[in-house]
């Protein structure tokens, strides 16, 4: 970590953490009121085929608002399908972070297997405002969007969905939520007890 923020200082890049996560129609179950001797109960439709993937970017540079950057899959769970995102839909996301930051970048995500194929590897080379830095395994909380995932998860909790498409649309009104809130990407940071600190002048 001290590296990439190193890395990040030198060329005035953005700090950008990675990582994915999976919602289905079965709800996030959170503590709630009830009444006594009753316990709560929510009705939720049957198992749907659909699961919904994100891939977000946590993305910081002293000086500047911090940002998080989304990319939703929708993945149909039959036999053969893939359930996971592909090494082009992370490049494409990191694209789009290029295009939305301007300029360049420091990725810091962990040793998932499609963060090590050779396509992403390559276009990592071909781009020179391009660099990864892995973090160490089982390692979760240093990474900020795991906080972000907790405060979707929360706001989620114990609610039933009609339609995949209702889930759909429920995350992407949380995304908004935190898109719009900087201070409060700035504060999954400090959750996970790291800091950026602006470069010091030569």
């Amino acid at each position: 970590m001290a590296a990439g923020k190193r890395l990040a200082a030198k060329s005035g890049a953005w700090v950008v953490f990675e990582d994915e996560a999976g919602f289905s129609m079965t709800p996030p179950v959170a503590r709630t009121w009830g009444r006594r001797g009753h316990a709560p109960v929510i009705r939720v439709r049957g198992r749907s085929r659909r699961r919904t993937s994100i891939a977000a970017l946590c993305c910081y540079k002293p000086g500047e608002k911090s940002r998080l950057i989304h990319r939703p899959r929708t993945h149909l769970l039959l036999k053969g399908a893939r359930r996971s995102f592909s090494w082009k839909d992370y490049r494409d996301l990191l694209v789009r972070a290029h295009i939305q930051l301007g300029g360049p970048i420091v990725v810091v995500w962990d040793n998932l297997n499609t963060h090590l194929a050779a396509g992403l590897k390559q276009y990592e080379a071909e781009h020179g405002r391009l660099t990864t830095v892995r973090l160490p395994p089982y390692a979760p909380d240093l990474n900020p969007i795991e906080a972000v995932w907790s405060l979707v998860r929360r706001a989620m909790a114990n609610t039933a969905f009609d339609t995949p498409d209702d889930l759909d649309r429920i995350l992407r009104r949380e995304l908004r939520r935190i898109q719009l809130r900087p201070r409060l990407i700035d504060g999954c940071l400090t959750a996970t007890g790291l800091a950026l600190n602006p470069p010091t002048p030569p």
